[in-house]
């Protein structure tokens, strides 16, 4: 995470380089829930029975580096068309170049339009004509405004969606084959960290790990149908990219713990080289980071009524 220079900007904490989105890609990958990507899936075949030529619709909300395209374009049936938005002009450029070339389910090229927008003007005229709402790594940063401006708009407009890896707020270092092992000090770390989860990265005071469930709650109550996965990084201490990734979380992890509680700075500084050690690449065990993914499809009768 880089703060972005322009004191006008989005919120330094809601941006991210695409060194940092490189680095995650493959740990997101493989910790997607298979089941709701299939479940996705099925959804979509049912939504194009009406014209099988026309295509599927799907907008990737703070697309980073498109990463949700490179992954579900070619496990989610064509022809697709997907809107890439996000506050980053950069990070737009960069997307819509690493996905240049990917083909559907059914080896058919995909259109990919972007959109430079910040999130904060979300409305249903954003998605409106969208067949799924797509987002990794996001609802964690926003406020509970948003997210239930994002359900609004989702039931005003008929959309599914399918939001992936947002924390939950556990992590954990296990030694390979044994039960977890903790320390005092990771629950120290652990809880500051999750306070800081919850200040404000631009929009309002942020949901952290709570935004996953919340938004769960606020689609049920629209109508929706939710379903909910848990989909942990378990990262190999052993294997260096596994391992570059642990480092970078520690880092992050201690920044953040430390700001939350400087009173505990040198506390933290020494669980910091604890555990960073532990993740220098040569060693054993595995680091679990939990998140959840969610996948929600609106009433089969249309679009739901809002509560008020």
């Amino acid at each position: 995470m880089e703060p972005n220079s322009d004191p006008a900007g989005p919120h330094p904490d809601a941006c991210f380089d695409a060194d940092w989105l490189a680095l995650r890609a493959a740990a997101d990958s493989a910790a997607r829930a298979p089941r709701l990507e299939a479940l996705a899936t099925g959804w979509l075949h049912g939504r194009r029975q009406d014209d099988a030529h026309a295509p599927l619709r799907l907008v990737d909300l703070g697309c980073g580096s498109g990463a949700n395209p490179r992954h579900l374009a070619p496990r989610l049936p064509g022809p697709q068309r997907w809107t890439l938005l996000d506050h980053d002009p950069g990070l737009l450029a960069h997307a819509c170049s690493r996905c240049g070339g990917l083909v559907d389910a059914d080896g058919m090229p995909l259109r990919i339009d972007t959109r430079c927008q910040d999130l904060d003007t979300l409305e249903a005229d954003t998605l409106a004509g969208e067949d799924l709402v797509c987002a990794s790594a996001l609802l964690d940063l926003m406020p509970a405004r948003w997210l239930a401006h994002l359900a609004d708009a989702c039931a005003q407009t008929g959309c599914a969606l399918l939001i992936t890896l947002s924390v939950d707020g556990s992590w954990r270092f296990r030694p390979r084959g044994h039960a977890p092992h903790a320390e005092d000090d990771d629950t120290f770390v652990r809880e500051a960290f999750n306070a800081h989860q919850h200040r404000d990265k631009g929009l309002g005071d942020a949901l952290g790990p709570d935004a996953a469930p919340a938004l769960a709650e606020l689609l049920a109550a629209r109508g929706f149908r939710v379903e909910i996965e848990r989909s942990p990084w378990r990262l190999d201490l052993a294997a260096p990219p596994q391992a570059a990734l642990a480092r970078a979380l520690v880092d992050g992890w201690r920044d953040a713990a430390t700001a939350q509680s400087p009173h505990a700075s040198e506390r933290i500084a020494a669980w910091h080289e604890r555990r960073r050690a532990q993740c220098a690449g040569t060693g054993t065990g595995v680091l679990e980071v939990g998140h959840l993914d969610l996948f929600a499809t609106p009433p089969a009768t249309g679009p739901a009524s809002i509560p008020r």
